[in-house]
């Protein structure tokens, strides 16, 4: 659940970074993109330490 989280967060902080910074439909998808990945690569390794943890 934390990684699909993440990865909604994550695109949708990268699309809002690339609209401020006036970038092109393709800059902005990008960035989502970029977002989703890290986010839910934070998310994914939160979960496995909350699983290892409990």
């Amino acid at each position: 659940m934390m990684v699909v989280a993440g990865v909604l967060a994550g695109a949708l902080w990268g699309a809002l970074v690339a609209r401020r910074r006036e970038g092109s439909a393709l800059d902005i998808l990008q960035h989502a993109a970029a977002g989703g990945i890290l986010f839910g690569l934070v998310g994914l390794f939160a979960t496995l330490l909350l699983a290892r943890l409990v």
